[in-house]
Parts: structure tokens; C-alpha cells; sequence
């Protein structure tokens, strides 16, 4: 392997760099030993009732398909011409949970008017792909389904994720093309997981390997304990995907400092060719999952 790109003293700011290391001391590291699981889920739930809660007019929870989470900051009674957003939280497909993306779900609710659905699926290693898949696109096809009882417009329903939560949001889009599922108007990616290949031709994966809290041995094993040994990594992957013709407009939140950072920007540029409308906001100065770092959305989203 080529050396990584030399890089500045530190590509984060001093804000980004001291969050950084806040969450990066208490989580496992693969250099310390074999990862395990349960201590990655205790360590992102940790300090959470030590964090802000953003008030929500409503939060609710319900058993559809999938147990799900409903943010709803608008006044009661009001119309049906909400955009409604279905969430999937990040972690690898193996960590997080609805606790640990509430915040970000709040904000999500308070900062767009629009009602946030946040889908609590199934995780690996218990349960391998296309579990989580299948979990997501069922909580998509409730929602679109409930978006006038919920208080929003059936045609703006929006699919949005964080990191893993990115790519179960943009297989949804693709699968509800392929098997005329539910009109999704747009797909909001945050620093999305697309491609099981992310360390091939890739500079962010070289120069953000380690140092910036998501490395890219944490991202070998979250994959290794979503399809398993011998699993469909392609069908896993959205970035693979032959056709994206036809696909929902896709706004894509990258980090600079992220492993990952490279490819979104190829899903992007893939979309873009075949007239998809891709918009990529790329954030310097931050590392993968500066949008919950500190409770602090730092973008606002225009749907």
C-alpha cells in the first residue's frame, strides 16, 4: 500500500480535534485486542443521560413492522403537507440504537418542520444482512403509508441515515425503484457507508485510516459482522449497484476527515451521471459523526 497523503499538523479544528479525542478515549480501539459487540453498544451509550434534550412537542413510539420512534414538533391539527423523514441511526450496523440518535432525530424534527420516524431494525452480528435491510424498507413502506395520519404529504417522504443508517437509506431508495415500493422524493445521506471496497483507490481511507475516532479497522469488522463470513458484501453495498437511473435526488453531509468521505463522493458523482441530482456539502475541519458529536447539528436541511 502506498504511504497516506501527507496531511497538515491536524486537518480538524480545535473544537473538532477535542471531541475527537473525547469519544475516541473511551471507545475500543482493534489495536488494543479482538472487539466485542456489547462493549462497543455500552460505549456509545455512554454519557447519554448526560447529554441536552432538545424539547419536542411530540415523541412517541409505536410497534409497526419494526418498533419506531416519532418526532413531531408541528402544532396538532395542523394540515398534511409535511415532509416526513425515515431515519436509520449509524453504528456499524452492529451499535447505536433510537437513545443514542434521539438528539439528532430532535433536531432533525425541529430544525426541517418535518416529522422524523427513526427505525429501530435489527443489528448484526445477531442478526447479518439483509436483515437490517429488510427492517428499513418495512418501516419505509409503513410510513409512506401512515403520511397522512402522521401529518405530512405522501409525495415528500424522504429517506435519511447516518453512516450505516446511509446505506440502509440509500438501498431503500433502490429497492423501492426496483419493486415499485413507496415514492421517495429525496434520499439524505450522511457520511453514508456505500461501497464494502471503501480501502480500494481511495485517499480519505489512506490518510484518515486512524487518529480521527472512525478508523478503517473499525469499518473492516463493522462489515464482517453485517454479512458474515461468506455474505453478499455487493448486494450490501449501494455503491455497487449496476443502475441508478431513476433514483430520488440525493443531498449527501460528508466529513473531510472521514475514511469514509471518498466514497460518497463517487455514489455522488455516479448519481450526477446519469442525471440524478447529487448535492454533496463537504464539511473540513471534521471527522465521521460530527453530526452527534456534542448533540450539535451543524446543517440544516432544505426539503
Amino acid at each position: 500500500m502506498s504511504s497516506p497523503p501527507a496531511l497538515p499538523d491536524d486537518p480538524l479544528t480545535p473544537i473538532a480535534r477535542g471531541l475527537c479525542d473525547a469519544m475516541s478515549s473511551g471507545f475500543p480501539d482493534p489495536a488494543d485486542g479482538p472487539l466485542d459487540a456489547a462493549a462497543l453498544r455500552a460505549a456509545s451509550r455512554a454519557g447519554l443521560g448526560l447529554r441536552p434534550v432538545l424539547p419536542v412537542r411530540s415523541v412517541t413510539e409505536r410497534v409497526t413492522p419494526v418498533p419506531v420512534r416519532i418526532y413531531d414538533d408541528g402544532e396538532g391539527g395542523g394540515g398534511r403537507d409535511r415532509p416526513l423523514i425515515v431515519f436509520f441511526h449509524g453504528g456499524g450496523w452492529v451499535l447505536c440504537d433510537l437513545d443514542t440518535h434521539d438528539g439528532l432525530c430532535r433536531e432533525l424534527a425541529v430544525r426541517t418542520g418535518a416529522v422524523v420516524v427513526s427505525a429501530d431494525y435489527r443489528r448484526a452480528p445477531e442478526h447479518r444482512f439483509p436483515a437490517a435491510a429488510d427492517d428499513a424498507f418495512a418501516v419505509l413502506e409503513w410510513a409512506a403509508g401512515h403520511a397522512e395520519e402522521l401529518g405530512c404529504d405522501p409525495a415528500r417522504v424522504v429517506v435519511a441515515g447516518d453512516s450505516s443508517g446511509g446505506n440502509l437509506a440509500a438501498g431503500c431508495a433502490l429497492r423501492a425503484r426496483d419493486e415499485a415500493g413507496p415514492a421517495v422524493a429525496a434520499q439524505v445521506l450522511l457520511y453514508p457507508v456505500l461501497d464494502h471496497r471503501f480501502e480500494s483507490d481511495s485517499v480519505s481511507a489512506s490518510a484518515y485510516a486512524s487518529g480521527f475516532f472512525h478508523t478503517t479497522a473499525h469499518m473492516r469488522w463493522y462489515w464482517e459482522q453485517y454479512v458474515g463470513p461468506g455474505g453478499d458484501r455487493v448486494a450490501a453495498s449501494p455503491g455497487l449497484a449496476a443502475d441508478l437511473t431513476g433514483l430520488p435526488p440525493a443531498l449527501f453531509v460528508l466529513a473531510d476527515c472521514d475514511p469514509l468521505r471518498d466514497e460518497g463522493i463517487a455514489y455522488a458523482r455516479r448519481l450526477a451521471g446519469v442525471g440524478v441530482s447529487a448535492e454533496v456539502r463537504l464539511y473540513p475541519g471534521v471527522f465521521h459523526g460530527f453530526l452527534g458529536a456534542g448533540g450539535v447539528l451543524l446543517f440544516l436541511i432544505h426539503i
